[in-house]
């Protein structure tokens, strides 16, 4: 029996793919969740085989959950699932530790393949995200080093970069201290980098927050 966690910020989506994957006599749906700081309790504490993942949540995302599984010992295999098909996403996504990435257009019939060739350690790829991984290593990767983190982990850095605490990014970007407290943990290990001073150094290399405005930066 394939034990399957579902991960979306929609109830109407999780209750769909509940029904599709109940159909199914070798698939067992463990459990739902609605956002990202759940999904690891979930997941820690279910041990399901696969994840269905939805990329974007309130609080923590989807490439936040991979991140926050990233040390774990067993972790489950993750099916993106998901609306956004763009390049950076996919290839984070996949950075990140996911096995498959699919939209949420796919068939039904798509979703139950991916889940039990995840079960296997198999790999499915939607239309559209092979070719995006073939250019990706056809044109050596990222010039931007930036390009690793997602839209909210720039967002963390560049408030960082200004010296600001935890507790400040939290109330600047309305999120909660638990959850910037990822944020920078999965931007440290995505750049390299060893702690938050040596962060808010390479975000002002980068020009995400010009020098001269973050030295004067009172507000």
């Amino acid at each position: 029996m394939i034990r399957v966690l579902v991960v979306d910020d929609h109830q109407v989506v999780r209750q769909g793919l509940r029904f599709v994957l109940e159909q199914e006599r070798d698939i067992e749906v463990a459990g739902e969740c609605g956002d990202g700081l759940s999904a690891v309790t979930a997941i820690r504490a279910l041990r399901p085989d696969v994840v269905l993942l939805d990329m974007v949540m309130p609080g923590m995302d989807g490439p936040g959950v991979l991140e926050a599984l990233r040390g774990d010992e067993t972790p489950p295999a993750v099916i993106v699932l998901t609306s956004f098909l763009e390049e950076d996403r996919v290839v984070e996504a996949i950075r990140a530790g996911a096995l498959s990435y699919l939209p949420k257009t796919a068939a039904a019939e798509e979703v139950v393949a991916a889940v039990r060739a995840a079960a296997r350690g198999d790999s499915v790829l939607g239309p559209g995200i092979a070719s995006i991984l073939v250019r990706q290593v056809r044109d050596g990767g990222r010039e931007d080093p930036l390009k690793v983190l997602s839209p909210r982990e720039r967002d963390v850095l560049a408030t960082l970069s200004r010296g600001r605490s935890n507790r400040e990014i939290a109330r600047r970007l309305s999120l909660s201290e638990e959850t910037v407290k990822s944020y920078v943990s999965s931007i440290l290990t995505k750049l390299g980098l060893q702690d938050r001073t040596q962060a808010a150094i390479f975000g002002l290399q980068q020009g995400l927050v010009p020098l001269d405005e973050a030295l004067s930066d009172d507000s």
